[in-house]
């Protein structure tokens, strides 16, 4: 009886990728793994200098001003990294959410719902969790955003420092979530968190924005053009009174990230390309130096577990951020009939899912945002943040190394190139050439083979000859 054909809502859960996103992944997360690292340690910086003996100096150096009063962007070095160095992180952020709709896992809307829908539970229950936690404690509800986010810099620096590598589809997957999260971010900043509006600001910043596309279509080349307008719409937008990071994700949806006959890469692609080492290894971690710095005590610990609003954020990065892209996940995959890779388990998923609840960068951001005007608040959002991401990262090291060797077989399987072409084996499976080529390297191996043990037996016949 022949078999059943699959029903076309019968997909493939984390299932192999292709070969030209499975390397795009690699080298995008190659960079962002090296920047968490910077990140890492710019964090215990700022920390250690935060709660040195000279900790006042730290609050000098974050609050000196430095910037053009006349045009308004008069701003302290704080204010500096928050609103113009993470344009530049949210300017990348824009390429890679263009590109994941026009040529990667988003462009399929079958194939996108999944991890579309696991993101969006990933933001709306650790909303919830704060949400019910300060409702309950009778505490602020200002700060219900700040556990939506995922810092996947920080995610990948804690993979490279565990020494666990994730096969392509966990990375894919994790990236993924992290591009879906960066945009509801976006939006969450966009809505919830812009004062009052210039229209006359606004208006220039989207005159510009226009030109910059007008540009662009008009394959006009050279940075030394876009740079300074990319400056001029980033000044407008910071008058607008709307957070300056939305111009960079305006300016990166606005790049072409298809390829066109010739071309190797896209232009969004090779901009990325450029521009994802100045944000992963300058941009964000001295964002991280100038807002992770908190006080740390035993009392200030203590106080993250037993206060409203922090022990919201602890719980919605710890159990909401697991519990609802686990939970997304799960349900879409059930009802969309969508199956499991047969080389993972859900387990994995849970591992990758309570590492998403590492939420450093933009949980810091929406945080100064959500209680700005009270700056005690605002420290021990900050800290709890720091606390709940380290919970999350320990729980997640903890699971995924419980996999680990499965892992490591699977990486090493991907990466298997016997026949030394530059392509891994698992994507030559349907060529007959590759087939051809390794029949003739194993054809050479016996020969090798036959001929080491006919030197084997005449040197045994020798040794047994009498004398």
């Amino acid at each position: 009886m022949p078999a059943t054909a699959p029903t076309p809502t019968d997909r493939k859960f984390l299932g192999r990728l292709s070969l030209p996103e499975r390397r795009y992944i690699a080298d995008a997360l190659r960079a962002e793994t090296v920047g968490g690292v910077l990140l890492l340690i710019a964090a215990v910086v700022a920390l250690v200098w935060a709660n040195a003996p000279f900790k006042d100096s730290y609050h000098t150096v974050q609050d000196f001003h430095i910037g053009p009063a006349a045009l308004g962007l008069d701003l302290s070095i704080q204010h500096w990294a928050a609103d113009g160095l993470l344009a530049i992180f949210f300017f990348v952020a824009g390429i890679e959410l263009k590109r994941e709709l026009v040529a990667g896992e988003l462009r399929d809307p079958k194939a996108a719902a999944l991890p579309v829908i696991a993101a969006i539970c990933g933001m709306a229950v650790p909303a919830l969790v704060y949400t019910l936690v300060n409702v309950f404690g009778s505490g602020s509800l200002d700060g219900w955003a700040v556990p939506t986010a995922t810092d996947i810099a920080f995610a990948l620096a804690v993979l490279a420092v565990i020494g666990t590598s994730l096969p392509s589809a966990l990375r894919a997957f994790l990236l993924t979530l992290a591009v879906v999260d960066d945009l509801f971010a976006i939006l969450i900043i966009a809505i919830f968190f812009t004062s009052d509006i210039d229209f006359a600001a606004l208006g220039g910043a989207f005159a510009g924005l226009a030109v910059f596309w007008l540009l662009l279509r008009m394959n006009v080349r050279g940075w030394y053009v876009y740079v300074p307008l990319a400056l001029v719409i980033w000044g407008l937008m910071y008058n607008s009174g709307v957070h300056a990071t939305i111009a960079g994700v305006a300016m990166g949806l606005m790049l072409r990230c298809t390829t066109r006959e010739g071309e190797e890469q896209s232009p969004g692609e090779h901009i990325e390309h450029l521009v994802r080492p100045v944000s992963a290894g300058l941009a964000v971690p001295l964002f991280a130096l100038f807002s992770a710095g908190v006080a740390v005590s035993g009392g200030a610990i203590a106080d993250v577990f037993t206060q409203p609003v922090t022990l919201g954020v602890v719980l919605g990065l710890v159990v909401g951020k697991a519990v609802g892209i686990f939970g997304g996940t799960w349900l879409t995959a059930r009802f969309t009939r969508a199956s499991l890779n047969s080389d993972l388990a859900w387990p994995d998923v849970f591992a990758v899912a309570s590492l998403a609840g590492i939420g450093f960068t933009v949980s810091l951001l929406i945080g100064e945002l959500a209680f700005v005007g009270d700056a005690s608040l605002t420290d021990e959002v900050k800290a709890s943040v720091l606390v709940g991401s380290l919970i999350a990262a320990v729980l997640a090291s903890v699971l995924l190394k419980l996999r680990v060797r499965t892992y490591q077989a699977l990486v090493v399987e991907e990466e298997r190139d016997d026949d030394q072409d530059g392509i891994p084996d698992i994507y030559e499976e349907d060529n007959p050439e590759y087939h051809l080529r390794m029949a003739a390297i194993y054809e050479r191996k016996a020969a090798e083979h036959r001929e080491r043990a006919r030197l084997a037996g005449a040197s045994r016949d020798e040794a047994d000859r009498p004398a």
